[in-house]
């Protein structure tokens, strides 16, 4: 499609567009705002290189033209906004986990889980640390038509297994680069539909991933453990993805009911630190419940 007030480059064939042509540090008026929305449903993720001059007030500011924020269980908010929170390893935490490296749609426990990750660069290292996103439409429609009617009418337990005992955080090897919080409460289960159905573009996603998937509704986990594991790699075949590598400033803008990401934990030696903001979605919407 065409663009008037901004630049869109296709990066690859599953997901992910370059865009150039504007300043985040800026306010932005409503045709450009309405225009990078537009990007992002048909590319599901937006790469904004050098916006060094961003700060954290300015991707507030951002965030904020695409919803309200939200909630950011584990980690606690920087200083400058309760919604920022700061993602960094150290440069001697070694091989310890990077946060966010696993294949993950964010936060999806909640009830309502982000629709939007933004992610900024202020610090990285001379190479590595770059981000895999794969496309959740692509996993979804390349299934045989027998699964997915079978996945369309199926719900699965969602929770935190990543934060839980011998997950990321547990014994606070994080905390002295991330301000780590542990609230009992993040640790409830959630059932989410196994298909979501964009609001947007009102495709259908698959949504279950290794992070945070469980089983499927009504079964165990032993029993559900078969057709999760092949959905997980069914989910982020080559074919699906993009790979960013950072640059100074860049800013990458997802959608987490389309996508999932992971943090590629390959700088071992070097610091990266990056601030992140969440735009709060809706619950998921199942199949079963979208519009006609």
């Amino acid at each position: 499609m065409a663009y008037r007030h901004i630049e869109v480059t296709r990066l690859a064939g599953g997901c992910g567009a370059e865009v150039a042509g504007v300043d985040l540090a800026q306010p932005l008026d409503a045709a450009v705002v309405g225009e990078i929305r537009r990007a992002i449903v048909d590319n599901l993720v937006l790469f904004f290189r050098g916006q060094a001059g961003m700060r954290d007030a300015d991707q507030v500011r951002f965030a904020s033209y695409f919803g309200s924020f939200g909630r950011d269980p584990f980690v606690e908010g920087e200083e400058t906004h309760p919604n920022v929170i700061k993602v960094a390893k150290e440069a001697d935490e070694g091989a310890k986990p990077t946060f966010g490296g696993n294949w993950h749609s964010d936060w999806s426990f909640l009830p309502t889980p982000p629709a939007f990750t933004l992610l900024h660069a202020r610090e990285l290292p001379p190479h590595g640390g770059d981000t895999l996103f794969a496309n959740q439409y692509l996993a979804y429609e390349t299934l045989s038509d027998g699964l997915r009617r079978t996945l369309d009418s199926l719900r699965a337990v969602y929770w935190a297994k990543a934060y839980a005992q011998g997950g990321a955080f547990h014994d606070n090897s994080n905390a002295r680069s991330m301000k780590v919080r542990h609230d009992p409460s993040d640790m409830v289960e959630t059932l989410h539909p196994v298909v979501r159905v964009h609001p947007e573009s009102q495709r259908r996603a698959l949504y279950v991933n290794t992070a945070y998937t469980v089983r499927f509704e009504g079964m165990t986990e032993h029993e559900s453990q078969p057709l999760l594991e092949f959905l997980y790699d069914h989910a982020v075949r080559p074919e699906f993805t993009c790979r960013f590598a950072w640059s100074p400033g860049a800013l990458a803008m997802w959608d987490n009911r389309c996508l999932q990401h992971f943090a590629i934990n390959d700088y071992s030696g070097h610091r990266r630190e990056l601030r992140r903001t969440t735009v709060l979605g809706e619950a998921p919407i199942p199949f079963s419940a979208a519009p006609a």
